[in-house]
């Protein structure tokens, strides 16, 4: 069965602008589109503006509109709506498991939001077992184009980073675009080295070789794959945020993996997606690492 791309709407400027990103994305891929709006009645009554009756249609007008509306500016595209009344973070993370990618609206330089308000939209990224993209209310069609790079960052063994990587070539391939992989290595302390590291260390003649060997290992089964996709292999001392930050002026996309850490107050995603998320002004798409 395929799985449709998905995207959550809620009439702000950022949920539309990631509702025609997932539009865009869907045509590229050939898949359809589901167009998923979660409110809660609690929510919407405080605000007094009718029964839920009355809320439910307003909701379902408000869905169906921007369903239409992205179906006239792609004829031939399988949209269809659905309205959830339930709790956001449950709901959203059951239509991510059902989907391809989940695409939500982000604020950026600031807690993730869309309709979803405070930790809501960490949550749902730290719980989907699926990909989730987050766009920016000003994302335009056009930021797509110029040759603009799909940057993913690489870390640990080709393991640890391949869903990552597999989510990168595919919208690369989709796209006609390059994929640049960035590896970022700082120096860690003496201490942190093992006997079967040092080994690994003088075998690769030192550090940097060494980590450019590792990303190349990565990178070589997503090469063979997908032999008509660029890539190029960017290797660089600093902290992995930050590198991947300064990449984020070339890029069409910028995909992270992350492992969600259980804490006693609930998941959390990385420190590396967690700073992409905020600073990156491209799209920036969240891939779980099983």
């Amino acid at each position: 069965m395929t799985r449709p791309i998905t995207a959550g709407v809620d009439g702000s400027a950022e949920s539309l602008a990631a509702l025609a990103w997932a539009g865009r994305e869907a045509v590229r891929r050939g898949l359809a589109l589901r167009v998923t709006h979660v409110w809660r009645y609690e929510e919407h009554h405080t605000l007094d503006t009718g029964d839920r009756e009355t809320q439910d249609r307003w909701v379902r007008d408000a869905a169906a509109e921007a369903a239409r509306t992205l179906a006239e500016r792609h004829p031939g595209l399988d949209v269809t709506t659905d309205v959830l009344e339930g709790d956001p973070v449950d709901t959203l993370t059951a239509a991510a498991a059902e989907s391809e990618v989940l695409v939500l609206g982000s604020r950026g330089h600031g807690p993730v939001v869309g309709f979803l308000l405070g930790s809501v939209g960490q949550q749902v990224i730290a719980d989907a077992v699926r990909p989730v993209v987050l766009v920016r209310a000003g994302d335009e069609a056009s930021g797509e184009a110029g040759g603009r790079e799909i940057v993913v960052g690489q870390q640990g063994d080709a393991e640890d980073s391949a869903a990552a990587l597999g989510f990168a070539f595919e919208t690369a391939a989709a796209r006609g675009a390059t994929v640049r992989a960035v590896r970022a290595w700082t120096l860690p302390p003496v201490f942190a080295y093992s006997p079967g590291s040092m080994k690994l260390l003088d075998e690769a003649g030192g550090l940097e070789p060494y980590e450019k060997k590792a990303l190349a290992e990565a990178l070589e089964p997503w090469r063979e794959r997908f032999p008509d996709v660029p890539v190029v292999e960017h290797t660089e001392m600093g902290s992995a945020g930050q590198v991947l930050l300064s990449m984020a002026g070339r890029a069409q996309l910028m995909v992270v993996g992350r492992r969600a850490h259980r804490t006693a107050v609930g998941a959390r995603i990385g420190s590396v997606a967690h700073g992409v998320l905020h600073h990156a002004e491209c799209p920036v798409a969240v891939v779980p690492t099983p």
